[in-house]
């Protein structure tokens, strides 16, 4: 028992020690020794081959949820001790909202300035501030904090930390991990004009600027000194939250850069009276997936959303909507366009007549009849259109039964010239889940021959990069 060590074992068992650790107000260590005690009296395995108690705990709004690899960049987020560290809780924040998961690690002196609390709060992730706190250092927790990242973003990055990391110190938790990783740095330099363009911080930027650190700043303006000015502020945290977010995610090829696409997504309401309305199950989390890969394809974009609970995509034109005929009307003012993707679940019914009121109950009358109509059909109203049509319309085909053979019927009938085609039933979880099975069906339009592509489960962000691709190929072909 003297050489307790979890850094060999999977990720996932990892995790769970360390969340039954804390569950149970124990270092991980302690926490080991109690699950080999247990397991050498005979304990159950349960989840992960771990003891039965040790299965792992659902997230709750202190957790998060673990991302699906390769989909969520890490960062390791050190504050230096300067009065910019209140920014940092701020960077915080604007790094999240780039869909990048941060740990904070907090220099004695930053904590002068903030607290590890508030850094806990807003990355919903302890905060680390001891280079000898017995939880997390038993294994080597600074070696975790600095390899277990994509990047690692320093701000603000004073001039004694600076120092320490052109001159190789790790005398404290951020120094040693600065010197123990292999990743990329990114800093934000913070500092008193005077003190920026002083010979020795001179000498120390040149050393980490041979040494591969990437530098974002310091900004020329006013000081927290009281008549002080000049070159020294730390860059604004969406700043260095847009440098981070292009280390982790560089430029790629912009296949569609030039085409203008056009996205529906979501549900559409269609009112009864004030209160009530006609809906469906769909989330638009597909549609929003597909608007942002064909936004980092290069596109512009033209997202018409039915009512959903999602962030809007950066970057992207969103046009709100809430029945189908206020999605039509939407669509058509958005044409011209290159390609068309109708990924919204369109009611495909609203009641004749609209109450004014909210229909009542009354004891002893039957329910009041309900007359429906049938809406427009958007996607069958833009294939068919003798002029503005999309070259290239492409609709989606949720179905319970018979996928393949409805969806064949479909883009006959409708005149599109793909449709992606899924099980919607109950069982799969689709509508309103987070993951995709989905057929492609495309048209050729020579022969009129319909092929039908099956592709593998993924994630529904991995279904939109997976067709704006074949999207992209298709047109590279078309022009070649």
């Amino acid at each position: 028992m003297a050489n307790l060590s979890i850094r060999n074992l999977d990720d996932a068992i990892r995790d769970d020690i360390r969340l039954r650790a804390a569950r149970n107000g124990r270092s991980v260590e302690d926490e080991v020794r109690v699950i080999l005690r247990e397991a050498a009296q005979g304990g159950r395995a349960g989840a992960a081959g771990l003891p039965a108690d040790t299965a792992p705990i659902a997230p709750t709004s202190r957790d998060t949820a673990p991302p699906q690899a390769g989909t969520q960049p890490k960062v390791t987020l050190i504050i230096g001790g300067g009065i910019a560290a209140y920014k940092s809780l701020d960077l915080i924040r604007r790094i999240k909202e780039r869909g990048i998961h941060v740990r904070v690690v907090l220099t004695q002196a930053a904590q002068k300035f903030v607290t590890a609390l508030a850094a806990s709060a807003l990355s919903n992730e302890r905060a680390y501030t001891d280079l000898f706190d017995p939880q997390s250092e038993f294994d080597a927790g600074h070696i975790r904090l600095a390899r277990e990242c994509d990047l690692i973003v320093v701000a603000p990055a004073t001039a004694d930390l600076m120092a320490k990391m052109a001159n190789g110190h790790a005398d404290d938790l951020a120094s040693a991990i600065l010197l123990a990783s292999n990743k990329p740095i990114l800093i934000a330099p913070a500092m008193n004009p005077l003190m920026w363009g002083n010979a020795a911080t001179k000498r120390n930027v040149a050393q980490l600027q041979r040494d591969g650190i990437r530098m974002i700043g310091p900004n020329a303006g006013e000081m927290a000194e009281r008549n002080e000015a000049g070159t020294g502020r730390m860059a604004e945290p969406t700043e260095i939250a847009e440098a981070a977010n292009a280390l982790l995610r560089p430029q790629r090829p912009q296949p569609l850069k030039g085409k203008r696409i056009l996205i529906t997504a979501g549900p559409t309401h269609e009112p009864i009276d004030p209160v009530r309305y006609i809906a469906n199950r769909s989330s638009g989390k597909q549609g929003f997936a597909i608007a942002d890969a064909a936004r980092s394809a290069g596109a512009e974009v033209i997202l018409v959303s039915g009512p959903v609970e999602l962030d809007e995509p950066r970057g992207v034109d969103v046009k709100h909507v809430e029945s189908a005929r206020d999605m039509l009307s939407a669509v058509e003012a958005a044409l011209p366009v290159d390609i068309a993707i109708f990924a919204a679940a369109v009611a495909d019914w609203r009641v004749v007549s609209e109450g004014a009121q909210k229909i009542k109950k009354k004891a002893g009358e039957a329910m009041p009849p309900l007359q429906l109509t049938e809406n427009p059909d958007i996607l069958a109203t833009i294939s068919k259109r003798g002029t503005n049509r999309p070259p290239l319309v492409i609709g989606f085909a949720a179905e319970t039964e018979h996928l393949i053979d409805n969806a064949t019927a479909k883009i006959k009938r409708k005149g599109c010239d793909w449709i992606v085609a899924n099980d919607v039933s109950p069982a799969t979880g689709i509508m309103g889940g987070d993951s995709n099975t989905v057929n492609l069906l495309t048209r050729d339009k020579e022969s009129g021959e319909i092929a039908v592509d099956s592709w593998a489960p993924m994630s529904k962000e991995d279904v939109a990069v997976t067709l704006v691709a074949r999207i992209a190929s298709s047109l590279a072909k078309e022009t070649s």
